[in-house]
């Protein structure tokens, strides 16, 4: 590969705004790292795809697709989606971002970095990022089993993807079967907010994604939580954040202190105790880990 890396950012977006999405902020921030950014913005109620015209950059190129709402098995719409903007993607990587995740800037010399420094190296068909789970409010994040703590967010865009849901990437090294990517670590986080969002759009939001997956949610509470699992936040968010978050810092998000645990729930329990005692890292991974040279 030779000349100027090009690097291809992407998205979906829907209703972003009714939703409680911070998805400028997002598109914002990964701005700088970008060549082009494929903004692939359904049919919605709301201000989405205006909101995204007034960002105003060049960089920007929006798509508008109809969804096809007779597909309501295992998430599959969104997979379409995510995929339409992706193969409009004309970089050497292609740079998936969800609408509530946001980069830090200082964050971002590092994935460039990385980048460049894979670029060469086709083992390398992804990169992973750590990821931060926000919960209920700026000061408080999640932190156990259940939530993945790393992802990958970058693919290479010359190799044969796909993705059969928003979450994750397979690659399709032989015809008829798909397998993760196998990737290097981008040395940067995602800052994930989705949950920081208010219960009432969160509520709508799992509403709305249910019909998708052929789902029903039980009304959201954001107190409804295993206290365990939540840690205080004590960086720095991006600053592309500051008009979005609430300016005070509070302390740990509170839960229910009569909150009986699921049994969900008591299974991660024992799984982070698993992790503390051998050291073990037992979160969902949509990938492997190919060794550095």
């Amino acid at each position: 590969m030779l000349g100027h890396m090009k690097v291809s950012c992407f998205t979906f977006l829907r209703n972003a705004e009714m939703l409680g999405y911070p998805f400028i902020e997002s598109i914002r921030s990964a701005l700088p790292l970008c060549d082009e950014f494929i903004v692939n913005v359904g049919d919605s109620e709301d201000n989405t795809l205006e909101l995204v015209k007034a960002i105003g950059s060049p960089k920007i190129r929006i798509i508008q697709c109809q969804w096809n709402e007779r597909m309501r098995t295992g998430g599959y719409v969104y997979g379409q989606q995510k995929s339409i903007a992706h193969y409009n993607c004309t970089g050497d990587w292609a740079f998936y971002l969800e609408a509530d995740e946001v980069l830090h800037e200082d964050d971002l010399p590092a994935i460039r970095a990385a980048m460049e420094k894979h670029l060469a190296d086709e083992r390398v068909e992804a990169l992973v990022f750590d990821y931060l789970h926000f919960y209920g409010n700026r000061g408080t994040y999640a932190w156990s089993p259940a939530w993945y703590r790393r992802a990958p967010r970058i693919i290479r865009n010359t190799i044969r993807s796909y993705s059969p849901d928003g979450l994750f990437f397979l690659v399709l090294a032989k015809n008829k079967k798909g397998r993760y990517p196998r990737a290097a670590l981008a040395n940067a986080t995602i800052y994930h907010y989705g949950w920081v969002r208010r219960e009432e759009q969160m509520d709508e939001k799992l509403k709305r994604v249910g019909k998708y997956w052929g789902d029903k949610h039980a009304k959201v509470d954001y107190a409804q939580i295993d206290p365990q699992s939540l840690r205080t936040f004590t960086g720095t968010h991006p600053a592309v954040m500051g008009d979005w978050l609430p300016k005070q810092t509070p302390a740990v998000f509170q839960a229910d202190s009569a909150h009986l645990l699921t049994r969900k729930e008591k299974k991660n329990r024992w799984a982070a105790r698993l992790e503390k005692y051998f050291g073990l890292e037992l979160s969902k991974k949509h990938f492997r880990l190919v060794k550095e040279r």
